[in-house]
């Protein structure tokens, strides 16, 4: 398909925005270039976060968009589209960016930046021109479905756009998911890795942008009481949460071939292990941090498909309202074996965590919406309390709010007031907007600029990728033999009765999904 741009503007020119605070590293000058430019990740999150980054002073002037997709259309047609999507985010308070307003100077700063090219995304003449509009530094984010990854990155190749000269960078943005099994992960990064350097290659978890994330590092590093006691000789098990209450809605021809354990699995879920796992790295840069979740993966034992359980949820009632299920929304077969609950439980074979199991799970039209992980301490001598009402002390827990609640719950055992020795457990909060001044945002703000300025250290590698999908393969191919498919579970309810059987025969059971 023939390349065509129309460059007319439909505003006029905005006044600069104020210059970036002194203490803050800005951006570089860049192009970005977003495959995909009418998906919706380009209009819901990455426009968003763009529209942030520039109010916060974080984008170079002579920065860029150009958006490429083969929808017919003018720069005018999808800057006008873009801007009714950023206005129809102040009145849907469900939306993942809500804004009270959208600020007009900071929305025209952006919008005049904004370029749209028609063009076939393997044409290599049409993305050929397309350099010729990128003199220095740039930036290619794949926003596209996964069966393209490869082939544009080929493209880019054969174009000559992405080769770095005269002191230029030239970066490639990867969306999830990054494989669909070991198998295709390795041949997908081998096909990248043909054509790209691995400093070029930013594979992007939007999870890992979130500021709760993030603080699980600062946490454990950053207090010296939480490290002494961050290991098997105090821990008895972890558990990772990621609950939705929400089912595939409009999505299932997605999910269909995709399924719990893939979408969520090897990113999501491993990244927070990771953050919560790994060894202290000796810095904060990229390489440190990734070689410590490379060493965490590869003392993972395989898991075993006896220690993973799935799940697809029946017709139920989720929060007072009625939900189908998963068979009967669009675009799912009537006689899907497709997962929509898995929990898992992982073994570490190293000094740390040795004997200390992780149990994860995830699932969709659940009773509770909540991520977090929960780390339960083993519980202390009871001898000193045999004489008193007190009969089984509490465990000890840490647990790190994700979503919906941010921050972190400590829950300790205190002595109830009156005459008798009597404890009950008691919880210690942190919540960030009792102490932040709380600001919509979607989570790719720290990814694109961290991408701009080259900071890898949020986006995985492609050994922490392989490592993570070496895990769970032997689940993956056991149940594509296995002819019984998923444990139905009513959609409501917390998930399958194998998931509580799982924690059951070890003694255990899941931390509530009402609680904290």
């Amino acid at each position: 398909m023939p390349l065509s741009a129309d460059t007319s503007t439909t505003s006029a020119p905005v006044a600069p925005l104020p210059v970036t605070p002194a203490g803050v590293r800005p951006a570089p000058a860049c192009t970005l270039v977003i495959f995909g430019a009418h998906g919706d990740l380009t209009k819901r999150l990455l426009m968003p976060a763009l529209y942030n980054l520039a109010g916060n002073r974080l984008l170079d002037g002579n920065f860029r968009i150009i958006g490429v997709d083969r929808v017919d259309s003018t720069t005018g047609q999808w800057r006008d589209g873009l801007a009714a999507m950023m206005q129809s985010f102040t009145t849907d308070p469900n939306a993942e960016f809500h804004p009270a307003h959208i600020d007009a100077a900071q929305w025209g700063w952006l919008a005049e930046r904004l370029e749209y090219v028609r063009a076939d995304f393997t044409d290599v003449d049409a993305i050929r021109a397309l350099g010729e509009k990128l003199p220095g530094n740039a930036i290619f984010y794949l926003a596209i479905p996964s069966r393209f990854f490869a082939p544009v990155v080929e493209t880019l190749g054969r174009a000559g756009v992405v080769a770095q000269k005269d002191g230029a960078f030239r970066r490639v943005v990867i969306e999830k998911p990054f494989g669909s099994d070991l198998a295709s992960a390795q041949e997908l990064n081998r096909r990248v890795l043909a054509v790209l350097d691995e400093s070029q290659v930013f594979r992007i978890d939007h999870f890992l942008g979130k500021e709760t994330v993030q603080n699980i590092l600062a946490m454990r590093f950053g207090n010296l009481i939480f490290e002494p006691l961050w290991r098997n000789e105090y821990v008895d098990h972890i558990e990772i949460t990621a609950a939705e209450t929400i089912g595939v809605e409009q999505r299932g021809a997605f999910y269909e071939p995709t399924g719990a354990l893939r979408d969520m699995v090897p990113n999501h879920l491993f990244q927070l292990f990771a953050m919560v796992a790994m060894e202290p790295p000796n810095t904060f840069d990229a390489e440190s941090v990734r070689n410590a979740k490379e060493q965490l993966f590869e003392a993972v034992t395989p898991i075993d498909p006896r220690d993973a359980v799935r799940g697809q949820y029946a017709a139920g009632t989720v929060e007072g309202r009625p939900m189908v299920g998963y068979r009967e929304s669009p675009g799912v077969s009537p006689h899907s074996n497709t997962e929509t609950y898995v929990a898992l439980k992982l073994h570490v074979e190293n000094w740390r965590w040795a004997g200390v199991p992780f149990y994860l799970r995830t699932g969709k039209g659940l009773g509770g919406r909540r991520t977090e992980v929960v780390v339960q301490f083993r519980k202390p001598p009871m001898l000193m309390f045999r004489n008193t009402e007190t009969a089984d002390l509490p465990p000890n827990r840490i647990i790190l709010n994700i979503q919906p609640a941010q921050g972190l719950t400590v829950e300790l055992g205190a002595k109830k007031p009156g005459p008798e020795m009597d404890l009950t457990d008691v919880q210690a909060r942190f919540r960030y907007e009792d102490v932040f001044a709380a600001s919509p945002n979607v989570g790719y703000e720290t990814l694109l600029y961290d991408c701009l300025i080259g900071d890898e250290t949020l986006f995985q590698r492609a050994d922490n990728i392989e490592a993570a999908w070496k895990a769970v393969d032997p689940v993956l191919q056991a149940w594509a033999q296995d002819r019984a498919g998923p444990e139905p579970y009513a959609a409501g309810t917390t998930g399958p009765k194998g998931a509580d059987d799982l924690l059951q025969r070890d003694g255990r059971a899941w931390y509530p999904l009402d609680g904290a």
